[in-house]
């Protein structure tokens, strides 16, 4: 009966989506209704309102729908919503300000003379509109209103013409900043959870172990990654429109002939350089800052809605007098302040001098012009037609518009998971044969397909959080979450293209002459959908294209994960190996030249500490070959082992399936006693038991006879290649740790030499001045030494000594010989120091740096870049871990 009322759910959602009937009332009512009904059902039919529900009840479900919709505005850990207004700020302001125009004007005449340059003036324009106001019906307005007629006059193909005007102004929904990428962001951010959630479930049932490795865990992803992992895949999607329409203009002039006219002279340029300048100029703030890290996507989002102010202040009066003033004032007052930044110390609560004085008031006086400039293009927008109150109702319209869609697609989720949907799905999607790549294909089929008749935030809110945890979760393919978000952007995408509800289409035909047809339109797009699809094919099968940006700039970010995260181990040793192998033969003879040196007047605890690591530090290059020997051992393995593996988990799923029921039944059995004919729905109940029986011991039968011994061989193979890994961790760490210490040590020295005087006045004074006030100073003279490098013996005397005098009675005797201890272990210790200082440190520290990169890499507080690009490359593919599990 399930099935029936999530069959119900669906057609009541085609059905008042396919009426025109509003897509924010459309998802949360149809989800209402079904449960309505479903409860109602149950009720009359067995008195039971639970009865037709996979799990709990119509009150738990809709309470769940109800804190999900919560949730959108009242999660903390949603606060990437809070982009979405500012970004659709940013876009209409810019809109209002007519910068489409301008560029499309000056890059037709700039590209003209070009092959096709009409058409790719168009891409390059809609590439640079996509990254500053992404708003697609405006693009494709502006484009068909001003380029369709001037490529229409030079006699270019209507279908080329208008494929192109269409295609160019969806970019914005895949070239950052993107709001399809942020409602991808936000509903991925739940999927990993679910997702983290079932593989650790996944893992436990298959090993036993109650601990899943966090190496193997599911990465949740942000809007800031999502427009990292964006930016290149846009970018390969711009060149593939370009070259596009160069090949077919070469192959056929007279499809998309180059275009002669307007002089390239001093006043073209000009226009050039006004036109083109800002919005570059804003695009680089905005996505600059998040690059760098140096903002939010919050903060990038309000960094572009001020832009945007202030582009539009100067836009709306130009050719007046004064016109560019406020925009001159506010770069001034930005170049200020990063002049102020760069040079002074600003902090309000730490004003010691003149110079931190001056400091805070050149930033007062530019953030003063900055504030000045802000509200003088304000009132610009605000005066002149009207144009800032238009924007933002027209912000507050849109945000509305996506935070109800939003909000009823949380409805509709929680009424698709009552009626057992989700598991349906899952179920449906793991029966599939060959793996990860053929679930994968399938949704990204069945997201195509729907793009025909939903728009974006349908699909991104209503499929996303259903199939999403059920890729993620698969450890086969061990994908990432910003991989498939931008995966399914860019296949999302196709939905503005494809009839017969593709919205760029419709705005396109609203706005070209009567004399195109629609089906020239139609005929248009198929180049450039096929294109979508090429670049969708490009991406799936090289991730680093999404993964290598947002990995690299995690790992140069403030907030960098050490080199010491579990999660980066693989990537890690495979740097040390590769360094070992590029540089092994000076590492070797590095450590025969400080193992070499005399270390025979340092105490006996330090030599020994010293020459166990220099002994480790020579183990270490051999236990990293081992490890990578078990991993080939493995791979080769894994051809044999993994096929089997595969069909013994089917196997098992089922039989757990069947587990899973049989449990079911046998629940039931206990609860008849308020059920009419108990015994008959027993009897029935152990009937249906006994068949679930003997399917399961059939499926029993299926499992190789040897499975045990398989999976136990193939384990030690596993655990193996963990020991030596661990093995080599170690002894890395012995080897650099003790020669990192020893350093530490050596450049306290004159920390340890400042404490001589008070040493001195400490031990001359025991038996001479009064142990009350002796005891003052040692405690403060032991501060300094708990923070002196190496000191911890000196520190040990004070204490000794602190504690003899501090008694009620304190025994002078002792004191006495305590001094002297600590006199003659100072004097002993400061010996070694100077000497070692002398004679050993510049050739440790020449040794430190010879292996700080491989054998001491993992005691770096963070990455080179060198580093990072290397690691932030091997993160980048998908490694398979399913033989883990």
């Amino acid at each position: 009966m399930e099935l029936i009322f999530l069959i119900l759910l669906v057609l009541l959602m085609a059905l008042a989506l396919g009426s025109g009937y509003p897509v924010a009332f459309a998802l949360p009512g149809s989800a209402i209704v079904t449960v309505i009904i479903a409860a109602a059902c149950g009720y009359f039919a067995t008195g039971n309102p639970d009865a037709y529900f996979a799990q709990g009840g119509p009150w738990q479900w809709l309470s769940a729908g109800v804190t999900n919709l919560r949730g959108v505005y009242w999660d903390v850990n949603r606060d990437t919503l809070i982009a979405i207004p500012l970004f659709i700020f940013m876009g209409i302001m810019l809109q209002r300000s007519k910068i489409a125009e301008d560029l499309l004007v000056t890059m037709a005449q700039l590209f003209g003379p070009v092959p096709g340059g009409l058409g790719i003036s168009v891409v390059f324009v809609g590439a640079l509109l996509a990254a500053t106001t992404g708003i697609v019906g405006a693009t494709v307005v502006a484009m068909g209103l001003i380029s369709l007629p001037a490529m229409l006059r030079n006699n270019y193909a209507k279908p080329l013409a208008t494929g192109t005007i269409a295609a160019s102004g969806t970019l914005g929904q895949i070239i950052p900043p993107s709001i399809v990428l942020i409602i991808l962001a936000d509903q991925l951010a739940s999927a990993t959870d679910q997702a983290g959630t079932a593989r650790k479930a996944l893992y436990k049932w298959a090993t036993g172990e109650f601990s899943m490795p966090s190496s193997f865990d599911v990465v949740s992803t942000s809007a800031g990654e999502m427009f990292l992992g964006a930016f290149v895949p846009g970018l390969l999607l711009v060149g593939l429109y370009m070259v596009f329409i160069l090949i077919v203009s070469l192959i056929n002039p007279k499809v998309a002939p180059a275009v002669h006219g307007g002089s390239f002279d001093k006043a073209f340029f000009i226009r050039l350089a006004l036109a083109l300048v800002p919005p570059l100029g804003l695009i680089f703030l905005v996505l600059g800052s998040i690059i760098a890290g140096v903002a939010t996507v919050n903060q990038a989002g309000a960094i572009g809605a001020v832009g945007a102010i202030l582009m539009a202040g100067y836009r709306l009066r130009e050719g007046e007098k004064h016109a560019y003033t406020p925009v001159i004032l506010g770069l001034i007052s930005i170049i200020g302040i990063f002049t102020v930044l760069a040079f002074f110390e600003v902090n309000v609560k730490a004003i010691h001098s003149l110079h931190d004085a001056l400091g805070i008031t050149f930033a007062l006086v530019a953030t003063g012009g900055l504030l000045i400039s802000v509200i003088w293009s304000c009132w610009r927008t605000f005066k002149i037609d009207d144009t800032l109150k238009g924007v933002m109702i027209e912000t507050a319209k849109t945000s509305s518009l996506v935070f109800i869609i939003l909000m009823g697609a949380a409805m509709l989720t929680a009424s698709f998971r009552a009626f057992g949907g989700e598991d349906l799905v899952r179920d449906f999607l793991g029966g599939l044969p060959g793996g990860f790549w053929t679930k994968f294909v399938i949704v990204m089929a069945v997201i195509f397909f729907l793009g025909f008749f939903l728009d974006f935030i349908e699909i991104s809110v209503v499929v996303v959080p259903i199939v999403a945890p059920i890729l993620l979760a698969d450890p086969s393919a061990n994908v990432t979450a910003v991989w498939l978000g931008v995966m399914i952007g860019l296949n999302i995408q196709t939905s503005f293209l494809t009839p017969p509800f593709g919205f760029a289409l419709f705005y396109l035909r609203g706005v070209a002459p009567s004399s195109v047809k629609t089906t020239q339109i139609y005929k248009g797009v198929i180049a450039f959908i096929l294109l979508q699809l090429t670049a969708l094919a490009i991406v799936g099968s090289y991730p680093p294209l999404v993964n290598y940006l947002p990995n690299r700039v995690s790992l140069i970010s403030d907030t960098a994960p050490p080199p010491r995260n579990p999660r980066l181990n693989y990537c890690v040793d495979s740097y040390i190996s590769d360094q070992f192998d590029t540089n092994g033969a000076a590492i070797s003879a590095a450590i025969a030249k400080a193992k070499g040196l005399n270390y025979s007047y340092l105490p006996k605890s330090l030599q020994s500490a010293l020459m166990s690591g220099f002994d480790d530090a020579v183990k270490a290059p051999e236990l990293m070959k081992q490890a990578w020997a078990a991993n080939d051992t493995i791979t080769t393995a894994a051809r044999k082992y993994k096929p089997v593996q595969s069909d013994v988990r089917d196997v098992q799923a089922d039989i757990r399936k069947i587990d899973g029921e049989i449990k079911d039944h046998r629940t039931e059995i206990s609860r008849l006693y308020d059920v009419e004919n108990p015994e008959e729905v027993k009897k029935k109940l152990e009937s249906e038991i006994a068949v679930l029986t003997k399917e399961k011991e059939k499926l029993t039968a299926q499992i190789p006879a040897d499975w045990k011994k398989i999976y136990g061989d193939f384990h030690k193979l596993l655990k193996n290649e963990t020991l030596l890994r661990g093995k080599f961790r170690r002894a890395a760490q012995s080897g650099y740790g003790s020669i990192e210490d020893f350093l530490k040590t050596l450049h306290g020295n004159k920390a340890y030499t400042d404490l001589q005087s008070d040493i001195e006045k400490i031990t001359s004074g025991v038996g001479t001045r009064p142990p009350a006030d002796l005891v003052e100073e040692i405690e403060a003279v032991s501060k300094q030494a708990n923070e002196v490098p190496g000191a911890s013996a000196i520190s040990s005397d004070l204490s000794k000594l602190r504690r003899i005098l501090k008694d009620s009675s304190p025994e002078m005797d002792k004191a006495a010989e305590a001094a002297a201890k600590l006199a003659e272990d100072y004097k002993s210790e400061l010996a070694w120091r100077d000497r070692a200082e002398a004679n050993l440190m510049g050739e440790l520290e020449n040794y430190e740096a010879e292996i700080r990169s491989t054998i001491g890499l993992r005691n770096q507080t963070r990455f080179t870049e060198d580093q990072a690009a290397f690691v932030a490359a091997c993160q980048s593919d998908h490694k398979d871990v399913s033989q883990n599990f």
